[in-house]
């Protein structure tokens, strides 16, 4: 079985969606869609990628940059099973009529709120209830990296409480025109941010409250996690615990990696495309156990670390398996998760 899938949108997470679906035996990208035409679309189109406006007016901004277009949005879900949206926050909720008008699955990015699909997803926590789903959000970097620490430690020693401080970097890489500059702004002030209760769209039992707080840097979000768990646990306890899952990393700041630009340059040193980390990268120093107390510091890359969920919800709403560690392993697999992030 190879679905077909479509791409509303070609920015920082569409087009690594789109690099990650190319990568994928059991499926094929039909086409991704723009607004305007730019550096993004020469690269779409060197790739051999069809690209469709976002609609009938923006076609001959196109033609006029001599940018040959296949269609619109419109065309472009004539002839999907799927699209995934990866519009900016706020803004996918606007094409779901269009979707639901052409009767295509569809999943949403964690900009949008719970409500556009009425289900959140995660791949550890949730991939069994997305199966067979019309409508799928996929959370937000942040609620997906909490997501997968808060699952793994829950299902081994139970959590009885959790309270997370969230440093968010201000802006992606290439938004040059956003802060905040020479500033640290609460995000919101009161508390609880918004993380805490996205969370529970995908784990409602967990006892969660966070704070955020943006900051004048573009490269990851850092956590700072503190739990009460039921079953006491040593440190190595929790380090063993965490490492089984492949999607979780594990580093040493005595190795140098003792900041996000450290960790980003060594993911640079690997070899990885555009630097990207898609697995949740954790600082062994930090993880601290006090009988039934938990502490620990992680690493969001807030580019990348929510591209292998959008596979496996696919899987999941197309049933192309309907065992989550399959969909995982074939996805990490094929995207090189795991393997060579190794310190």
């Amino acid at each position: 079985m190879v679905v077909r899938i479509g791409i509303n949108g070609y920015g920082t997470i569409g087009k690594r969606i789109a690099d990650a679906i190319l990568k994928q035996k059991d499926m094929e990208l039909v086409g991704i869609t723009k607004t305007k035409p730019n550096f993004e679309c020469k690269i779409a189109m060197e790739k051999g990628i069809s690209i469709f406006a976002s609609s009938s007016d923006r076609v001959k901004l196109f033609e006029e940059a001599g940018i040959k277009v296949k269609g619109t949005l419109e065309d472009l879900l004539k002839n999907c099973d799927i699209i995934v949206d990866c519009t900016p926050g706020g803004i996918g909720a606007s094409y779901k009529s269009i979707y639901e008008k052409y009767n295509v699955k569809a999943i949403f990015q964690g900009g949008e709120k719970h409500d556009v699909a009425g289900f959140s997803f995660n791949a550890y926590c949730n991939y069994k209830e997305a199966i067979g789903r019309k409508y799928v959000r996929v959370v937000s970097c942040n609620t997906t990296a909490l997501c997968r620490v808060l699952y793994a430690i829950d299902k081994a020693f139970g959590i009885r409480k959790a309270r997370v401080v969230l440093i968010r970097r201000g802006a992606d890489p290439h938004e040059d025109s956003k802060g905040p500059i020479n500033s640290i702004v609460p995000d919101p002030v009161s508390i609880p941010s918004h993380h805490g209760p996205d969370l529970n769209k995908v784990l409602p039992h967990i006892n969660i409250t966070t704070i955020a707080f943006a900051v004048p840097e573009t490269l990851m979000h850092v956590h700072v996690v503190n739990l009460e768990v039921n079953n006491s646990a040593t440190e190595s306890d929790v380090i063993n615990i965490l490492s089984k899952y492949s999607r979780i990393k594990i580093v040493s700041a005595k190795l140098g990696l003792d900041s996000t630009s450290a960790i980003i340059e060594y993911a640079r040193d690997l070899g990885r495309k555009r630097y990207d980390i898609p697995e949740l990268i954790i600082w062994k120093e930090s993880i601290k156990s006090y009988g039934n107390e938990i502490y620990l510091s992680q690493a969001v890359h807030q580019e990348s670390i929510v591209i292998p969920e959008n596979i496996d919800a696919i899987r999941a709403m197309m049933k192309i398996t309907e065992d989550p560690e399959e969909s995982i392993r074939l996805t990490d697999e094929s995207l090189g998760i795991g393997g060579d992030f190794n310190i």
